[in-house]
């Protein structure tokens, strides 16, 4: 039914080209203005002293300073390796994996880990601030990870045997210079959705005689070739902040068109050794690092230093950032 165009239509040729050519040249620039917005960075990170905080000038400039080289974004960031895209809204903000490191290495002190995608932090704290949360967002690769035995799972035994197991690891921790670990119970029980193949669960930890009890909030999205995983960093204390923080997060991760659960190819792709039990279990962790697994259980071993002493380990980075300042003027 569309008008067919000649040089008798009143729209002429070369209208029909600067209308076309004027057309183009907004959908570029409409594309590079969404370009521009998905890459955008968040505003700079600057630090605010905790409520009671006490800091010197050139400590807090020094602070800044290490804040102020990160590059804190929001909108669509993709995640190199992983086949995937993580939404960041103006509520929280993403580093990326070189910024990740230097949370991780300078700031916390914790060994490089050149896996790591990234991080997800609230927005209006820093990394720096005590009592904020933060997410490591890692891809494992170990395959298409079954969701067969998903809503079979009785996950009260599966604490049981958790914390039998943990009793073995324990033993292996104090013969080798570690503290123990003991596993509490279930902070938050294991939830699957079968629509979104994202899953949830949140386990509460000890270590040794810390007074502040550790919490392992943990979060898996399922695609095609492996499974993004998203832990947060945190202790008991900011259990409500999370619970309240996770589903957004949880909206966040998605796997691009091609690479999701529903694109798996069987007798092609990779299929993971282990389920959902597995998975939840700590399955994704005993292949991967053996023997540290008992550390573990809940994703990479560096984060066992951080949880095992994150109230410390904020005091240890305010005296890193105050050596820093006496470093320098020597």
């Amino acid at each position: 039914d569309r008008p067919i165009l000649s040089n008798e239509h009143p729209l002429r040729r070369g209208d029909i080209m600067r209308t076309i050519i004027t057309a183009a040249a907004a959908a570029i620039l409409l594309a590079s203005q969404s370009t521009a917005l998905a890459s955008e960075p968040a505003p700079a990170l600057i630090y605010k002293p905790d409520p009671g905080e006490e800091l010197d000038a050139e400590t807090l400039a020094n602070i800044n300073n290490f804040l102020i080289a990160l590059t804190p974004q929001q909108g669509d960031v993709a995640l190199k390796g992983a086949e995937a895209t993580i939404n960041i809204p103006s509520t929280h903000y993403f580093l990326d994996s070189e910024d990740a490191q230097s949370i991780l290495v300078d700031a916390w002190g914790n060994p490089p880990d050149p896996e790591i995608l990234g991080m997800i932090f609230p927005a209006g704290s820093t990394p720096l601030n005590v009592g904020s949360w933060g997410a490591t967002v890692y891809f494992s690769d170990d395959g298409y990870v079954s969701d067969e035995d998903a809503h079979k799972i009785d996950y009260d035994d599966m604490m049981k045997d958790l914390k039998k197991g943990q009793k073995s690891n324990n033993k292996w921790r104090e013969e080798n210079g570690y503290e123990p670990v003991d596993i509490i119970g279930w902070a938050e029980t294991p939830f699957y959705n079968d629509e979104t193949k994202k899953m949830f669960w949140a386990k509460e930890l000890k270590f040794g005689e810390a007074e502040l009890n550790t919490l392992n909030y943990d979060i898996r999205v399922l695609g095609r070739k492996g499974t993004l995983v998203i832990s947060f960093i945190a202790t008991m204390n900011e259990l409500p902040d999370i619970r309240d923080d996770a589903p957004a997060v949880l909206e966040m991760a998605h796997f691009n068109p091609g690479a999701t659960y529903a694109d798996y190819q069987p007798g092609v792709d990779k299929k993971a050794a282990y389920g959902i039990a597995g998975l939840v279990g700590g399955g994704l962790l005993l292949k991967k690092t053996g023997l540290l697994a008992g550390l573990l259980l809940f994703g990479k071993k560096f984060i066992v230093i951080i949880l095992a002493g994150l109230v410390a380990a904020f005091g240890a980075v305010k005296r890193f950032f105050m050596h820093k300042g006496q470093d320098t003027n020597t």
